[in-house]
């Protein structure tokens, strides 16, 4: 991963793979949803209300994999001082905030009628508002950092110690009685009917693509922002 430490280097890749990861995700998030919108069946049992997973899943999953990404720069701020570490610690966390929002506000819109219920302190519902908590602390000791080049040792081991909560959203509706229904894709197989899981696939590819030319977008920015800030400091000592 040191081969792209220096900066100039990294966004020669990140320019050019920007656009084509952000408008492709927007592409593939489209089809994905009118095809899960207009084409896929209804569910036997939940009708029309089970198509708001075209949603739901990818933002779960960018909501996790979004912290999974904090940890990775985390360890490799800590152990290593990569350069574009803390960089790229502070690009994911605000869409991976958003994306966990979103997880949240379609689970409870999804849970309205199918529990009667917006809210129950489920053990998958809690721990992903955990989850949200962790993005908005992160978020807040990154800030407090004195260098934006660098997530600060706080935040960088509140990244690693946040991900303790990773294994305990994915495991809770084993761990405990839970209304959430149980994972529905695993290494063995899939519940879902084909129909289904093919669109519910295009959605999460096209989010996830999305997700990257976001993380892509703040990090150019970043950089941006702090060589704007290296040359106006030397122009006000020249």
């Amino acid at each position: 991963m040191h081969v792209f430490a220096n900066p100039t280097r990294f966004l020669t890749i990140a320019r050019p793979l920007t656009p084509w990861l952000f408008w492709g995700g927007l592409l593939l998030t489209a089809a994905g949803m009118l095809t899960g919108l207009f084409r896929s069946p209804e569910d036997y049992l939940q009708g029309d209300l089970v198509r708001i997973m075209y949603v739901h899943v990818p933002t779960a999953w960018l909501g996790m994999g979004g912290w999974t990404g904090i940890l990775i720069a985390s360890v490799m701020q800590l152990v290593w001082r990569h350069p574009l570490a803390g960089i790229a610690a502070r690009a994911i966390a605000a869409p991976g905030a958003l994306f966990t929002a979103l997880c949240l506000v379609t689970g409870s819109i999804w849970g309205r009628p199918a529990w009667g219920t917006w809210w129950i302190w489920d053990g998958r519902l809690t721990s992903m508002l955990v989850l949200l908590f962790l993005y908005l602390g992160f978020m807040a000791l990154a800030a407090a950092s004195d260098e934006r080049a660098s997530i600060g040792r706080i935040a960088a081991v509140f990244g690693v110690v946040g991900a303790v909560n990773l294994p305990i959203i994915h495991y809770s509706v084993t761990w405990w009685n839970s209304l959430h229904q149980p994972q529905s894709i695993t290494l063995s197989g899939s519940a879902i009917d084909s129909a289904m899981l093919w669109p519910l696939g295009l959605s999460t590819l096209g989010f996830t693509l999305l997700f990257g030319g976001i993380v892509l977008l703040r990090m150019r920015a970043i950089i941006a922002d702090i060589r704007i800030e290296a040359r106006l400091r030397r122009m006000a000592q020249g």
